[in-house]
C-alpha cells in the first residue's frame, strides 16, 4: 500500500510540474505573439530568431564570439533591445561611423537586408551561449 501510494504521488507531482512547465511556455509563447502582433501592425519586420542564428554564425561569430558574448576588442552585444540593435546596424549599413570598428562593421553591415537585420536583432536580444 506504501509503495502505490508513493508511486500515486509521484504521478501527481510529476503532473503538476508538467503542466506548470508548459503553461510557462505557453504564457512565453503567447506573449512573443504579441509582441510580433504589435510589430506588424506598427509596421516593422519580425525577425525570425532561428534565422539570426544562422546568419550570426555565418560571419558575427568570428569578432563577437558566441551568442555575441564579446571578444578582446570587439564589443558584447547580445542582450540588447531589438530596437537598439537594429538601429546600429541600419547605421552601419547607411556608412555612418560609430566607435572605433567602424570600418570593419560597415563592411559587415552594408550587404545585409532589412530582414537579416531584424533576424539578427531578434536572436542577440537573448542569446546565451
Amino acid at each position: 500500500m506504501i509503495a502505490t501510494s508513493s508511486k500515486t504521488l509521484f504521478s501527481a507531482l510529476l503532473f503538476i510540474y508538467c503542466c506548470g512547465a508548459l503553461s510557462g511556455n505557453m504564457a512565453a509563447k503567447e506573449e512573443t505573439a504579441v509582441e510580433e502582433e504589435a510589430a506588424a501592425e506598427a509596421g516593422e519586420l519580425v525577425g525570425s530568431s532561428e534565422a539570426g542564428e544562422e546568419r550570426y554564425k555565418k560571419s558575427c561569430i568570428n569578432c563577437h564570439g558566441a551568442a555575441g558574448k564579446g571578444v578582446a576588442s570587439y564589443p558584447k552585444i547580445s542582450g540588447a533591445e531589438i530596437s537598439h540593435t537594429t538601429t546600429m546596424l541600419e547605421t552601419y549599413r547607411s556608412g555612418t561611423k560609430v566607435g572605433p570598428n567602424s570600418s570593419l562593421m560597415i563592411m559587415m553591415a552594408k550587404p545585409l537586408t532589412d530582414q537579416e537585420i531584424a533576424d539578427l536583432a531578434a536572436y542577440l536580444k537573448d542569446a546565451t551561449p
